[in-house]
């Protein structure tokens, strides 16, 4: 067992024990177990996976951040993240269709990364509801 520590600019979304955490690390997912050694690294969209004291699985989804894996605390900071049960699945289909839209006229370099980040983010969602719901 080890402490997770998850945190966005708005809330601290989890704070507890967990026996094993899955996180989309910048060149791969990243798997962390107790007494893993010291490990820093970015996270992209993808899907965040825990295992609780009580054996459940908990699934996020997020937009990237950071981890930090330290004295068997494993300290998350993420852009945004979601549980897969808050994720509105209409919501992010018009995220989508909006990102798309804007990628499709010409547009500055950041905005089309702007709009490229939006919609790796929001096909993220979709395909985690599409694959656990």
């Amino acid at each position: 067992m080890f402490k997770l520590s998850i945190v966005s600019p708005e809330r601290t979304l989890y704070e507890d024990n967990v026996e094993s955490l899955i996180v989309p690390g910048g060149d791969g997912y990243l798997g962390v177990l107790s007494h893993h050694a010291p490990l820093i690294s970015t996270l992209k969209v993808g899907e965040i996976t825990f295992r609780d004291t009580d054996k459940k699985e908990v699934i996020m989804a997020t937009s990237g951040g950071f981890i930090e894996v330290s004295d068997n605390v494993a300290s998350i900071l993420v852009d945004t993240a979601e549980f897969l049960d808050e994720i509105d699945l209409s919501r992010a289909e018009n995220e989508l269709h909006r990102a798309e839209e804007l990628l499709n006229v010409t547009v500055t370099a950041a905005d089309h990364d702007r709009a490229v980040h939006s919609r790796e983010k929001a096909r993220n969602r979709i395909n985690l509801v599409k694959k656990y719901k």
